[in-house]
Formats: C-alpha cells, structure tokens, sequence
C-alpha cells in the first residue's frame, strides 16, 4: 500500500478517536462526574503509564493464550470442516454438534472447563477455542460446498483421490470463505480468552487482563478497569489486523 493511500485510510479514525476522546474529557470534567463511575482520559492513560510493566505482563498473557486459542481453533476449524464435507451423512450427523460451541453461552461451558483442566492457562485457552472454533468450522463446511460440481466430475474422471481432491481443487475454491472465518474467529478468540480470565484466571504479580478488570472492579478503581479493557481491545485489534494482513496475500496467492 501506498504512503497516500495507508495515510488516507488511517486519518479518518485517528480523527474520529482524538475527537472522541476530547470529548469524553470535557464531558467528565464539565459535568464533575466522580470518577469511579466515568474516569476522564487522562487518569486513564496516568494508569497506563504508572502500572506500565504490570499492565504489559498482563496484556502479554491474554495475547499469549488469545493468539493460541485462535491458531488451535483455526486448524481445528478447517480439519473437523473438512471431515464435515466427506459425505452427506457425516455432516448431517455431526454438523449439529458443532453448533454447541456457538448455541451455547461460554459462561455455561466455562465451569465446566474449570472442573476439567483446571484454574489457569489452560482453560483460558480452551475458553478461546470454544469461542472461535465454530465461524471456521462453518465457513469450511460452506468453502468446499461451493466447489464447482463440473470441476468435481472432471477430478473424478482422472481418478482423483480424496486427498488430491481436497489439496489441488477443495481448499483453493473455499480460501474466499474460510479467511472470513478466521477474521471472525481472530475476534472471538479474545472475548473467549477474557471470558476464560473471568472464571479460571490465575493471580499475582503478572495476573492476566480478566483478573486485572474483576480485581480492580471490585476495588472500585475504575480507571484501571479502562486501562485493562482498552489493551484487550488492542490485543484483538492486533490479531485481527494480522489475520486481515495474511488473508490478503493468500487471497492474492489462491487468487480469491
């Protein structure tokens, strides 16, 4: 991309965040809102920069169990949607299955989890791939569907194997629709691994953000509560940017 071109995509929302946050600071300071309930940007970013290096451990572990959680769904996603596609009746008998993980509330499964592998990392990142597995599963099973059947008969006629069939005509033809479920799962990956935090998050000096946003919400310290929400959403913005990134040169290498 071009200087320009990148300039003149990224000053529209850096104008629309500067403006908005001036606004927030006016409003808090005119209005003479305490607070613990509406901090004004300025106590904020004094969080940030006061508890630099714990907030960084923190943020550090939620990206760490985030982008796991997504690189686990992520190739999961596309095996178990592959074996979806093997035929009618597997799909029609499992494909509701995966379902669960998209019906089903993570708060509901989160237990579960806990009784299961136990408090800390571990369940945090199965948190995540609960979360985002479903959006790859259904966007594979959709991808290879769409296969175009006159390119399937002609694969069939040379004696194709299921495997050849999958690797050379299947997954060039289902790239389009499985890079929209792994930008989907690149967002839902950090709202499983918070979620996971909340309920089987660890402690100490380099606790996880979810821990950092329950402590300091029951300590009534509600600028920090902002700070460590505001860096999960950079850590999802982050991996989202990179999987949008590494979407666009496949989409340029298969053509999509």
């Amino acid at each position: 991309m071009k200087p320009d071109a990148f300039v003149a995509r990224a000053l529209p929302p850096l104008i629309a965040i500067v403006l908005t946050l001036l606004a927030w600071e006016a409003a808090v300071r005119i209005a003479e809102i305490p607070a613990y309930l509406l901090p004004p940007p300025t106590r904020v970013a004094s969080v940030l920069w006061d508890d630099r290096v714990a907030l960084a451990w923190s943020t550090g572990r939620t990206a760490t169990a985030t982008l796991t959680g997504f690189l686990i769904a992520a190739v999961l996603g596309v095996v178990i949607g592959s074996v979806l596609t093997l035929s009618r009746w597997v799909e029609r008998g499992l494909y509701p299955l995966t379902l669960l993980f998209q019906m089903v509330p993570l708060v509901a499964i989160a237990p579960l989890l806990v009784i299961w592998l136990g408090n800390g990392m571990r369940t945090v990142i199965a948190a995540s791939v609960v979360v985002a597995i479903f959006p790859v599963i259904a966007n594979t099973v959709g991808g290879l569907r769409a296969t175009d059947p006159h390119l399937i008969e002609l694969f069939d006629l040379h004696r194709a194997t299921r495997w050849q069939r999958w690797r050379k005509l299947g997954v060039p033809s289902a790239v389009p629709s499985m890079l929209i479920g792994l930008r989907i799962a690149a967002g839902l990956a950090t709202i499983g691994a918070l979620v996971g935090e909340f309920v089987a998050g660890f402690g100490g000096d380099v606790a996880p953000l979810g821990i950092v946003i329950m402590t300091s919400m029951r300590e009534f310290r509600t600028e920090k509560v902002f700070a460590a929400v505001g860096l999960a959403a950079l850590v999802g913005f982050a991996l989202f940017g990179v999987v949008s990134v590494l979407a666009r040169i496949a989409s340029r290498r298969f053509g999509a």
